[in-house]
């Protein structure tokens, strides 16, 4: 019996490889954790960036609780089953009237995770809309083979590598996922997705959590982690990450040096070039 989600919503997410929206929290409660983020902010003079963005559940003490929280993780064990790995986290922020975009892509092209039953849970901050640059994703594009893709390096491209598919993706048969604070989207690793530009007068501020199955197995990186989230892990294909005690814990700080770094070779691996920046 499911936790969480309908049946319903489990059969869309079979056939479409998305389901969007999702409550998880009242607007009230995901407010707080925005002004969590911009207190950060604002101490630190400017907006989360670069080798902050990844792992930050090893860097925010609030990250780590949000990637545990137990309504998220239901509609997640209800699509993958009890035993769950979290594999990443990251901060999507778009500020306003900007040009930051994402191509469309496929993530599990160049996450190096031999799973089809990873799941991108998407949370929103602050008020994911078309024109602040929600997500739009290609239903059904998580069956079947990858599509073709090539590395942009474009400048305004929120990807490492600016990938991008390199056929023609017919907007006509995507779907739009707005979200207002508190709401989830979930997709599949597998399934196409981009956002165009912040048009709109307030900052989208969202953050991802990369769910799997224990026993998927990392097959680009020679070493890779993972936070045990829910259940058992019984196949131990990744290093466990520790938990924060605070925000910037000097024992997480210094692991999210190595598992940052991991992530960025396992994301570039096969690319020309490496963006500096990250």
């Amino acid at each position: 019996m499911s936790k969480r989600l309908t049946a319903d919503q489990v059969a869309q997410y079979r056939q479409d490889g998305y389901i969007c929206p999702v409550r998880v929290m009242d607007g009230a409660r995901a407010a707080g954790y925005r002004r969590l983020l911009e207190d950060f902010e604002s101490e630190q003079g400017g907006p989360v960036s670069g080798a902050l963005r990844n792992k930050c559940h090893l860097l925010f003490l609030w990250v780590d609780e949000l990637m545990r929280d137990a309504t998220v993780l239901d509609t997640v064990e209800d699509l993958i089953g009890e035993n769950i790995l979290c594999w990443n986290t990251l901060f999507w922020i778009k500020e306003p009237e900007t040009k930051s975009y994402v191509s469309w892509h496929q993530d599990l092209n160049y996450w190096g995770l031999d799973t089809d039953d990873l799941i991108t849970v998407w949370l929103a901050l602050s008020p994911a809309t078309p024109e602040s640059g929600c997500m739009s994703v290609l239903p059904g594009s998580h069956r079947g083979e990858f599509m073709p893709h090539s590395d942009t390096f474009q400048e305004d491209n929120m990807l490492t590598r600016g990938q991008e598919i390199t056929v023609e993706v017919d907007e006509a048969d995507t779907v739009s996922m707005p979200l207002r604070p508190g709401e989830i989207s979930m997709h599949n690793g597998r399934l196409a997705h981009a956002s165009s530009p912040n048009t709109s007068g307030d900052r989208r501020i969202g953050v991802s959590f990369h769910y799997m199955p224990t026993r998927t197995r990392q097959i680009i990186g020679d070493w890779d982690s993972a936070a045990l989230v829910r259940g058992q892990d019984t196949y131990r294909h990744f290093t466990h990450t520790p938990r924060p005690t605070r925000d910037f814990d000097p024992e997480t700080v210094k692991f999210h040096s190595k598992a940052s770094d991991a992530v960025r070779d396992i994301l570039f691996h096969g690319a020309d070039k490496v963006r500096q920046t990250l």
